[in-house]
């Protein structure tokens, strides 16, 4: 999902704030946002959100109210800030990166999560598929298996098409990735050229 339509999903769920009792001051709509590390560390990101928001008419402190939580790199809190979140009943829940979004798909099946996360969010149980999210959440995934593996094919060509004055190494292209399934997915790549190729 786009970061526009993310916005503009946040926008239209502070929109849909039910207002106090005819003659009150209505109450403005709170997004809880939750993070697991520090603001220290995420300030960045904090001050894109609010850009974010603000580019669609929304204001911290005059037609919206964020309520923060900090985890402070301390998974074990994070289900206690999600649950008193919720105990607020925000018009919609941002959660990230992959602990509290899970965290707070666990905690709520009706209030709106928009998540971030740096994982598959289909593998990691985050929502059905990437195109039908399903339920009440949709978020950002920052994906780089599916494009790992189409930067290396590529190179498939110029490896095994190499030539060699001497039996080549055992790998020819060495890969390394922390991303579950790329060695895997990538075996036939790492492969050296065979014999009939090599230069005499």
């Amino acid at each position: 999902m786009r970061r526009r339509q993310v916005i503009k999903l946040l926008g239209g769920a502070t929109a849909a704030w039910p207002l106090a009792a005819h003659g009150q001051q209505p109450a403005l709509p709170v997004i809880g946002f939750v993070h697991a590390s520090s603001p220290a560390q995420f300030g960045a990101f904090v001050d894109a959100f609010r850009q974010g928001l603000k580019e669609t008419g929304y204001i911290e402190g005059q037609n919206v109210t964020i309520e923060f939580r900090w985890a402070e790199n301390h998974n074990e809190r994070v289900p206690a800030l999600i649950a008193d979140l919720v105990q607020r009943h925000p018009s919609v829940l941002v959660a990230a990166p992959t602990v509290p979004a899970l965290a707070a798909k666990a905690a709520t099946a009706t209030v709106p999560i928009v998540f971030e996360c740096g994982v598959d969010p289909v593998a990691a149980g985050l929502v059905v598929s990437l195109n039908r999210p399903g339920g009440n959440i949709t978020g950002i995934a920052n994906l780089s298996i599916g494009l790992i593996e189409k930067q290396i094919r590529p190179k498939r060509f110029h490896c095994t098409r190499a030539t060699y004055k001497r039996p080549p190494p055992r790998r020819v292209c060495k890969f390394k990735s922390s991303k579950r399934g790329i060695p895997e997915k990538l075996s036939l790549l790492l492969r050296p050229p065979p014999r009939n190729e090599w230069v005499q």
